[in-house]
């Protein structure tokens, strides 16, 4: 299988939120946040899409780390999705000078910026932090005719409409942007892809499972699991080496010049007076330190990313550009 290079790093990163229901604050409670000395308060975690998708998922695995390590009182998580993001964006950007406030955000959402003509944009928020990166997986239903990347690939060239692939990203995010670019490593035409976009995570696995889509791109840790149950068949990871745990060879590999990578970060609203965002940066570099995200790190199989303030904003700035031009390429906006 010939392939042309299609090299996208692009990253994937945690946040913060609560972990189990009831844990929570409410948005009127202890607003004012921490002192720096000791652990941060009140804080409200935005997440723009739905429960169980990947960013919510982060988001809680974050948010344990940080009260498992004494670094935060209890958090309060939220979910405002659409749009791919944007409708939560629209909503941070709303909330300028607001303090408590933080919102999980990600490669996702830089490109939902673009197709979806977005006023507000990443470049209107505070950069805190990016944390994670993880890989995406080319993943088969339990019973697939497709038991190798090789054999998904030749039925796909021969009719890309009857091999549709979901994902639960909009266009322009990591599980769209993921079969657009293999397709056009492989050979296949991107505009004659048959792509199903799914409302997080969740709602992808049920259509994997149920056998709605062939195949589908999406996040390692949001499939491995049923991987190992046997459930869902991973037939390649877009990363550069194998990932641990994981029994599926690389793209690159299997002679497809293929590495892609999603991220995460953190962002505040515009106008966060500097005290807080550093009080912000220092509550994530500490739980980034933490045994605690450590163990998170290994058990979900994420790469550390971590990354603050200046040197996140100019990675935000080369991945908007960087988004913009594979969008264009593949002719998914002017």
């Amino acid at each position: 299988m010939r392939a042309r290079t299609w090299f996208t790093s692009i990253t994937a990163v945690a946040t913060l939120a609560v972990v189990a229901a009831g844990c929570g604050v409410s948005a009127d409670d202890n607003a004012s946040g921490g002192s720096s000395s000791g652990p941060v308060k009140g804080l409200r975690i935005l997440v723009p899409n739905s429960p169980g998708s990947g960013y919510d998922t982060t988001a809680r695995a974050a948010a344990k780390a940080m009260q498992d390590a004494k670094l935060s009182d209890t958090v309060e998580v939220f979910n405002t999705a659409g749009a791919g993001g944007t409708v939560g964006l629209q909503r941070l950007v709303n909330e300028q000078g607001k303090e408590d406030l933080l919102m999980q955000m990600g490669l996702g959402v830089v490109g939902a910026v673009f197709t979806n003509k977005s006023k507000a944009t990443l470049q209107d928020t505070v950069p805190i932090a990016k944390m994670v990166e993880e890989a995406e997986a080319i993943v088969v239903p339990k019973g697939s005719p497709y038991t190798t990347l090789d054999q998904l690939v030749a039925a796909w060239k021969a009719d890309p409409g009857k091999v549709p692939v979901g994902g639960a990203s909009n266009a322009g995010g990591p599980d769209h942007l993921t079969p657009m670019l293999l397709a056009k490593a492989v050979g296949v035409q991107p505009k004659d892809v048959n792509y199903v976009p799914y409302d997080g995570g969740g709602e992808l696995l049920t259509a994997i499972l149920g056998k709605k889509v062939s195949f589908a791109a999406t996040g390692i840790g949001e499939v491995a699991e049923q991987a190992k149950s046997g459930d869902v068949k991973i037939l390649a990871v877009t990363s550069a080496d194998k990932v641990e745990g994981i029994d599926a060879p690389t793209l690159k590999s299997l002679n497809v010049d293929l590495v892609f990578t999603n991220w995460r970060g953190i962002v505040a609203p515009p106008g966060l007076p500097d005290a807080k965002k550093a009080q912000y940066i220092d509550l994530l570099t500490k739980m980034h330190g933490s045994e605690q995200w450590k163990k998170t790190l290994t058990d979900q199989g994420w790469t550390d990313a971590f990354q603050t303030g200046d040197e996140f904003k100019a990675f935000l700035n080369s991945e908007n550009d960087r988004v913009a031009g594979v969008l264009r390429e593949l002719g998914l906006v002017a």
